[in-house]
């Protein structure tokens, strides 16, 4: 098996991982949607408003923003200023675009290992929200995690991508490559 092949295999693992953990962001978009709904109608038809919605809603959307990261990341759907690097000559924005994603992949791992203080702590001490919920704080803040070790999997998979300069999505793969040197 060639490392070309492995990093093949590691590319459709993670991407059926990052693909579930898009279902489940949008399952918990459409429960936020959800309950905000029955939130109106209990509020404004039945005059007893609830005191859970509003946490449960901002957790699921917490949750379903970090796990969203990489989804976003493999599909190219995040925010990108491509002021200057647009006018950059392919091969030079390839070797910028590699040097980002080392600098995002030490960011998120910092990040990361931040955040897994942050729930370890709160899973140690017992932390919950000062709600009348009295929520258990580590389990929203294991989104943060999940996500960060989601994202970050995904960096590397585009750093690997750029060095076999294999193509990133299927429409690259369909595009035909221009003869180097040639000038029309």
């Amino acid at each position: 098996m060639s490392f070309k092949d492995i990093v093949l295999l590691y590319d459709r693992i993670l991407g059926k991982i990052t693909r579930a953990a898009a279902v489940l962001a949008g399952c918990l978009l459409l429960l936020t949607a959800l309950i905000i709904c029955y939130e109106i109608i209990v509020r404004d038809f039945f005059h007893s408003p609830t005191e859970w919605v509003l946490e449960v809603a901002t957790y699921a959307i917490i949750i379903a923003g970090f796990l969203g990261l990489a989804v976003a990341f493999r599909d190219n759907a995040h925010v990108c200023v491509d002021i200057f690097a647009g006018r950059l000559a392919p091969e030079t924005k390839r070797k910028l675009d590699m040097g980002i994603n080392v600098i995002s992949f030490l960011l998120f791992l910092i990040f990361m290992t931040e955040s897994m203080d942050l729930v370890t702590s709160s899973y140690v001490y017992h932390k919950l929200s000062p709600s009348i919920l009295r929520f258990p704080l580590f389990i929203p803040q294991f989104a943060l995690v999940l996500g960060s070790f989601l994202l970050l999997g995904e960096l590397v998979r585009r750093f690997l991508f750029e060095l076999l300069r294999l193509p990133l999505t299927p429409a690259e793969e369909a595009k035909p490559e221009k003869p180097e040197g040639k000038v029309r």
